[in-house]
């Protein structure tokens, strides 16, 4: 049954309430905890048991942190690390994917050197000229000037640039998260929670997180050693972005790197992250919101249409003024990207809407669409549809692209086995986001296979249009206190959504258009409470207009909970997300 009997709301949308066992088990919690009734519902929905409540809320990463050597090659790794950076005479290459778990991932290790008094060389390729991984030209150039070679987001799949290391005399490491295949490159170690022969306990670590737990074994073979390392707690800013960037679920371990890393993050010791978030006119500690999508495109923007090693460059930065002229070109090239993100997004909408959006897959693919948006659009076409996406850009006899799935479908898996099918040239990735390349003449097969592969998984059948609610609440309640008491069952985001409340049958005091697309109202219970909310992208669809000429006609509202700052003062605002009339919907 419809939450508030929403079927279909001004976005098309049906609404679906907590299940009766979630508002069971949230009943109990606030009889036996005392806690607000949002809170033990929000808890509840993440499966958190009555009991477990008040260790949930605050998460100890030591009780949560996996022992490093449950990983195969962990020891191996480290030792080897150590014995380079020991040793004072060993050269040390870097070789770093192009996005913000690489960059971070390069930037633990520079950093971490650093404190220790050693350097080391990074090297992340080009998007365009290179590609994705290593490649053998880059590894044999390393490998002629370095003894050893730390591979990090990447390098599980890459046999051959590998080899060609190593048969220039230098050893590899490599550090990555990807799914791996049935067999490894011949590196020292191969640390990979995904590799085949691994359990999966850990397989929801993005690179940077893998890249942490190599340098706390590091710590700990010192510390038997009778030397003491880095300060490693001071270094979970950087995993807190990388795992919130990569979209890498926000459980387990997960969500006390986050915790902590954003706490590090608040005390603005890095000069690379504090240049970041003011280029961005962050005006207050960062969020998880913040981390993927303020400050994440931000350090990505280098890699997508710009100089590649730049955002892992500005991470591993330490001094201010070189930091702030880095952040200040990344600016530049982010709002470069976003624009032709844009034409390319409005271009593969339009295919995609051609081809149909109710299959397994959504795809597009466009002659001289850009590698290094390609990713983007895809999680838009995914959000747009809640179906898998992929979106390739096609020059010459190829095209390049990249996909994002949805909970439950592991893309990586289906577009590795269409590798080995032979039906695309490369790929791979992990459950949620891959890359591939594909020839342009097997595009159409190679999209209807994959198509196949994903419907097994299941993809396509949640509907589009549905809008999971956690609740009703009334404009009274909504208080700042009671959001920073939700806001300590997060943070949110893959893996674990932000609650959303519904306020039903409301008045609009006043609804106006801000900018371009957004819509900022404020509503009533008619009893006197008022709040205020905000909609971006409102008139990019029905419900802008729909809200804007109400008429007087009282509306469900439906959305997530923010605190506005403003003059030093903090509120209350409601994110609109959806809504539906109240007579229409009724109760």
């Amino acid at each position: 049954m419809s939450f508030l009997g929403v079927d279909a709301s001004l976005t098309a949308r049906r609404w679906i309430g907590p299940g009766q066992e979630v508002e069971r088990m949230a009943e109990a919690m606030a009889q036996s905890t005392a806690l607000p009734a949002p809170v033990c519902m929000t808890l509840a929905r993440r499966g958190v048991a009555p009991e477990a409540a008040a260790a949930f809320l605050e998460p100890q990463l030591r009780d949560l942190m996996p022992n490093p050597r449950g990983l195969r090659d962990m020891e191996k790794a480290a030792a080897r690390f150590l014995a380079a950076v020991g040793s004072g005479t060993e050269r040390v290459a870097i070789f770093a994917d192009y996005d913000v778990d690489g960059g971070t991932s390069a930037a633990l290790l520079l950093d971490w050197m650093r404190r220790m008094g050693r350097e080391a060389t990074l090297y992340v390729p080009d998007r365009i000229d290179e590609g994705y991984g290593p490649n053998t030209p880059a590894m044999q150039q390393l490998a002629r000037a370095h003894d050893l070679i730390i591979c990090v987001d990447c390098g599980t799949l890459s046999h051959e640039p590998i080899a060609a290391a190593v048969a220039l005399g230098a050893d590899v490491i490599v550090l990555d998260h990807h799914l791996g295949g049935e067999t490894l490159p011949p590196a020292q170690a191969v640390v990979n929670p995904n590799r085949q022969d691994e359990t999966g306990d850990q397989g929801h670590l993005c690179a940077a997180a893998v890249v942490f737990l190599m340098l706390v074994e590091a710590g700990r073979q010192l510390r038997t050693a009778g030397t003491q390392g880095p300060d490693l707690m001071a270094m979970l800013d950087l995993v807190a972005l990388a795992t919130v960037a990569d979209v890498a679920p926000l459980t387990g371990v997960n969500r006390a790197f986050v915790r902590q890393g954003l706490r590090v993050m608040a005390r603005r010791e890095r000069p690379g992250l504090v240049a970041l978030c003011d280029v961005a006119r962050l005006d207050k500690a960062p969020n998880s919101y913040h981390l993927g999508f303020v400050l994440g495109p931000r350090v990505n923007a280098g890699g997508r249409i710009g100089k590649a090693d730049l955002g892992a460059r500005l991470l591993a930065c330490t001094d201010i003024a070189e930091a702030r002229a880095m952040a200040d070109r990344l600016e530049e090239l982010n709002t470069e990207r976003r624009e032709v993100e844009a034409a390319v997004r409005a271009a593969a909408m339009q295919q995609a809407e051609d081809r149909g959006l109710d299959a397994p897959l959504v795809w597009a693919a466009g002659e001289g669409w850009h590698p290094g948006v390609v990713g983007i659009v895809a999680s838009r076409l995914k959000e747009a549809t809640n179906r898998p996406a992929i979106v390739i850009g096609l020059d010459g006899d190829e095209g390049k692209g990249s996909g994002r799935s949805v909970a439950g479908v592991d893309l990586g898996a289906a577009i590795q086995r269409l590798a080995a099918e032979g039906l695309l040239l490369k790929g791979g990735g992990h459950r949620m986001a891959a890359g591939l390349s594909v020839a342009r003449e097997l595009l159409e097969p190679a999209m209807t296979r994959l198509s196949e592969l994903l419907a097994r998984q299941g993809a396509g059948e949640a509907g589009p249009a549905d809008l999971r609610l956690d609740g009703v609440l009334m404009p009274g309640a909504a208080t700042v206190e009671l959001i920073e008491r939700i806001e300590a069952a997060g943070p949110f985001g893959a893996g674990a959504p932000a609650p959303r409340f519904a306020f039903a049958d409301m008045e609009l005091r006043y609804a106006r258009r801000v900018g371009d697309s957004h819509l900022k109202i404020r509503f009533g219970d008619g009893m006197g409470a008022t709040m205020d909310a905000i909609a971006f992208g409102a008139y990019d669809g029905p419900m802008g207009a729909a809200l804007e000429n109400h008429g007087g006609k009282r509306f469900h509202l439906a959305g997530r909970l923010e605190i506005n700052e403003w003059g030093g003062r903090k509120s209350v605002q409601l994110r609109l997300e959806d809504a539906s009339p109240a007579a229409d919907g009724g109760e």
